[in-house]
């Protein structure tokens, strides 16, 4: 064998190394994002056990989302409520149990691939069918579920959507919102949110229909939007969690449905 030979044998025997120990590296890299994503942040046992024993409101799990929906007749009123990044949808229930018991609206929370919204935009589509007997449909999400949801009322969804509501989040230039005059549009703010700051939140209002409501809920901070326990990053919440969804809840109510808004 020459010389020029025996070095290419060498030289292919080092690429073979290098992407060897490239694909263990991908591999290692796609096994950890899995086992994080897939570890999501879980109820709490005690704000969820509230709910479901709450008796002006159903709750049930249909297995591909968990449904909130008044005991009593409903307003024909629905809102698809995409969670946040890694958080399962059971964590929404205790915050939204309290809108649906005093308006009659009725929220469906997905489950989403991977627990996040963002390999699931169009969630909504097949999440309507849970609830048949729905004609006005609102799409929200919390955090990244909230920019998700965004995305999506800002594409062609195939229900159409009302209104969007925002808890801890906001949409970016890319959703195509700031001119729609079709839509109704709230977006809550936390005081004490240091994932989805009031600064970040503020400077995002434009990408928001000029019509749309804004609120901040002083001394809340991003993980009381659901609930799930304290959240990395977040900052120092002012309000205890029930006060915080007691407040989440009456400026939610009052947007959905003005003569029927719970207490906050």
């Amino acid at each position: 064998m020459t010389e020029d030979a025996r070095g290419g044998r060498r030289r292919r025997r080092r690429w073979w190394g290098v992407a060897a120990g490239l694909l263990v590296v991908l591999l290692a890299a796609c096994a950890a994002f899995l086992g994080w994503a897939l570890t999501p942040y879980r109820a709490e046992p005690v704000p969820l056990a509230e709910a479901v024993e709450n008796p002006a409101v159903q709750v049930r799990n249909t297995g591909d989302a968990v449904v909130v929906a008044p005991t009593r007749d409903g307003t024909g009123t629905g809102v698809v409520f995409y969670p946040g990044a890694r958080v399962e949808a059971e964590a929404y229930v205790a915050s939204w149990a309290p809108v649906v018991a005093d308006t009659g609206a009725t929220v469906v929370i997905p489950r989403m691939r991977l627990n996040m919204a963002v390999f699931d935009v169009n969630r909504a589509d097949s999440a309507v069918s849970a609830v048949p007997d729905v004609d006005t449909w609102y799409v929200g999400g919390h955090s990244l579920g909230g920019a998700m949801a965004a995305s999506y009322a800002g594409g062609d969804p195939a229900p159409g959507v009302e209104g969007l509501i925002l808890w801890a989040s906001y949409a970016t230039e890319s959703a195509g919102l700031a001119d729609r005059d079709d839509l109704r549009v709230l977006a809550v703010a936390g005081g004490r949110d240091a994932l989805t700051s009031p600064e970040e939140f503020e400077e995002n209002v434009r990408h928001l229909p000029g019509s749309a409501e804004t609120v901040s809920v002083e001394g809340m901070n991003h993980a009381q939007f659901g609930s799930y326990g304290p959240q990395d990053g977040d900052g120092e919440a002012a309000l205890s969690d029930g006060r915080a969804r007691a407040e989440l809840a009456g400026v939610t109510g009052a947007f959905l449905a003005p003569d029927a808004a719970p207490e906050a």
